[in-house]
C-alpha cells in the first residue's frame, strides 16, 4: 500500500503530459517575426461627420471604444509599438483646415494608456485631410532599420481637401517608409477610393469592425508561412537546392535570402515571411527565373509554384584526363547576346531547360551552338584539349598569328614585343607572320606554318636576317 502515492504521482505526471501533448496537437502554431520591431501607427479620424450615429452609438464613441479595447489587447507584446495620429480635431469645420492633423501620441514602449487616454479626449470638429496625414505619418516613424512600419488607417469618409491619398501612399510604399496601409472605412463603401491607398475594408456594424480591426493587428504583429514549390517539366515540385531571393514589390529592396531546401518528408520547407509585402521572387538558376506581385495569406499556408525544370550541362576535355589549366566557357541562351554563366571545362553546372549557344575562351574562339539541356538529363560537351606553340623571335618585331579555316587565314592574335612566347591554342594548322621592326623592306616578311596537337608543344624560332 505505501507505494500507491508514487504510483498515483507518476500516472498524474503520465496524463498531464498526454493531456499537454494533445492541446499542443490541436493547437494553430504561432508564427512569430522575430528580431523585428513591429511599429503601429493608429490614424483617427476625428472629422465632424464622425460625430454621425452609427449602430449603438456615435462614430467617434465606437471608434474609441473598440481600438481601446484592441490596444489593450497588445499591452506587452514583445518588439511592438504603437503611435497614434488623428486629424479633424482641433480646428472648425468651417474654417476648412487641411493641416488639421496631429501626432498625439509618439512610438515608444508601454504607452498602452496614454494612447486610451488620448483617445477618449477626441472630439470630432473639422475636415478630414486624410492626405495630408499620410504625408505627415511618414515622419512619425524614427529611423530604423529592422522594424515594419504599418498604418491603420480609420475613417467615415475620404479626403475632403483635394489631395491625392493615393499618390502619397504609393510613393511612400515605394521608398520603403511603411508597408502597404490599412484602412477601415466605417458604414461607407468607399473601396474604389481607397483600394490604390491600401487595403481597404468596409464594416457596416460594430461586430464587423471589432473583428476586422482585430485581423488587421494580429496580421500585423505574427507572420505566416509559405513553400516554394520548383517544378520540373512534369510539374512536380522536385527541383531544389537553388538560392532565392524575396524584393519588396514596391521599395524593390530585398528582403530575404535563402537556399530552396527539401524537408525530411522530402517537401519544399515551409518559410516563415511578413504576410504583409507582396515580393517579386527571384529564382536563382541559371538563367534566373522571375515572378512579381506575389501576395501571401494572412493567418494560414501559402503555396508558391514556380516552373523552374532544369538540366545539367557538363565540359570537359576530349580524350583522356587532361591536366590543363582550366578554361573559361561562356553561356548564352540560343541567340541571345547576354552571357548567363562562365563555365570551367571540366565541371558541370544545372541550367534551365532549353537550347544555349557556348563561346570557349581558348586561342582561338570556339563556338558551340543549339546545345540543349534537357529535364533531369545530362548533356555531355567535350572540347579538344590544347596543344602550345613556344615562339623565340628578336625583340622588337612584328608578328601575328593566323589559324586556318576552311583553306582561310583568319586572325588569331597579335603576339607581343617578347623575345620567347609560348601561347596554348586549340588543335589544327597556323602561320605566323613576323617582319623585324628595323627592317625597311617588305622582303623580310618571314611566314612559319605549323601544326598544334593536343597537349604537345611545337618550338618556331625567329631568325634576324635580313637579305
Amino acid at each position: 500500500m505505501k507505494s500507491f502515492p508514487k504510483i498515483l504521482f507518476i500516472f498524474i505526471v503520465l496524463f498531464s503530459s498526454f493531456v499537454s501533448n494533445a492541446q499542443t496537437r490541436n493547437q494553430r502554431p504561432t508564427i512569430k517575426l522575430e528580431n523585428q520591431k513591429t511599429r503601429i501607427l493608429f490614424i483617427v479620424d476625428c472629422s465632424y461627420s464622425m460625430y454621425g450615429k452609427w449602430q449603438s452609438d456615435t462614430k467617434i464613441k465606437i471608434t474609441q471604444s473598440i481600438l481601446s479595447n484592441v490596444i489593450d489587447t497588445l499591452n506587452g507584446k514583445a518588439n511592438v509599438e504603437l503611435a497614434l495620429r488623428a486629424f479633424g480635431h482641433t480646428q472648425s469645420y468651417t474654417l476648412q483646415d487641411c493641416n488639421d492633423t496631429k501626432l498625439e501620441i509618439p512610438f515608444s514602449n508601454n504607452n498602452n494608456d496614454l494612447i486610451k487616454d488620448k483617445l477618449k479626449g477626441l472630439v470630432p470638429k473639422g475636415s478630414s485631410p486624410i492626405a495630408n496625414s499620410l504625408k505627415a505619418a511618414k515622419l512619425d516613424f524614427p529611423e530604423c532599420k529592422n522594424c515594419r512600419n504599418i498604418v491603420i488607417l480609420i475613417t467615415d469618409g475620404i479626403d475632403d481637401c483635394g489631395d491625392d491619398p493615393c499618390k502619397i501612399s504609393q510613393t511612400m510604399q515605394n521608398q520603403g517608409a511603411i508597408i502597404k496601409p490599412f484602412i477601415i472605412g466605417i458604414g461607407k463603401g468607399n473601396s474604389d477610393y481607397f483600394k490604390c491607398v491600401g487595403n481597404y475594408f468596409g464594416v457596416n456594424n460594430e461586430i464587423e469592425f471589432t473583428k476586422k480591426l482585430n485581423d488587421i493587428v494580429n496580421q500585423a504583429i505574427y507572420g505566416s508561412t509559405c513553400q516554394v514549390d520548383m517544378l520540373d517539366s512534369y510539374k512536380a515540385p522536385s527541383e531544389t537546392n537553388v538560392p532565392m531571393i524575396f524584393y519588396e514589390s514596391r521599395s524593390k529592396q530585398p528582403k530575404y535570402s535563402f537556399i530552396h531546401t527539401m524537408n525530411s518528408k522530402g517537401l519544399s520547407d515551409t518559410l516563415e515571411i511578413d504576410p504583409l509585402i507582396s515580393y517579386d521572387i527571384e529564382i536563382q538558376t541559371l538563367p534566373k527565373v522571375k515572378i512579381e506581385d506575389v501576395n501571401i495569406k494572412a493567418g494560414s499556408h501559402t503555396i508558391i509554384p514556380i516552373n523552374v525544370s532544369q538540366g545539367t550541362l557538363v565540359i570537359k576535355y576530349k580524350g583522356k584526363e587532361q591536366n590543363t589549366k582550366p578554361i573559361g566557357v561562356l553561356v548564352k541562351r540560343k541567340g541571345e547576346r547576354e552571357t548567363i554563366n562562365l563555365q570551367n571545362i571540366n565541371s558541370s553546372e544545372r541550367y534551365l531547360v532549353g537550347k544555349y549557344d557556348l563561346e570557349v575562351l581558348t586561342q582561338p574562339r570556339l563556338f558551340l551552338e543549339n546545345i540543349e539541356i534537357v529535364q533531369s538529363s545530362t548533356t555531355q560537351i567535350e572540347i579538344p584539349a590544347t596543344g602550345n606553340v613556344q615562339i623565340t623571335k628578336p625583340n622588337d618585331s612584328f608578328s601575328t598569328l593566323f589559324v586556318n579555316e576552311d583553306d582561310n587565314w583568319k586572325f588569331v592574335a597579335n603576339l607581343s614585343r617578347k623575345q620567347l612566347e609560348t601561347i596554348s591554342l586549340l588543335p589544327g594548322k597556323y602561320q605566323v607572320v613576323f617582319r623585324p621592326k628595323n627592317s625597311t623592306l617588305t622582303k623580310d616578311t618571314k611566314v612559319i606554318e605549323f601544326k598544334i596537337e593536343s597537349s604537345e608543344t611545337t618550338i618556331i624560332t625567329f631568325e634576324n636576317k635580313n637579305k
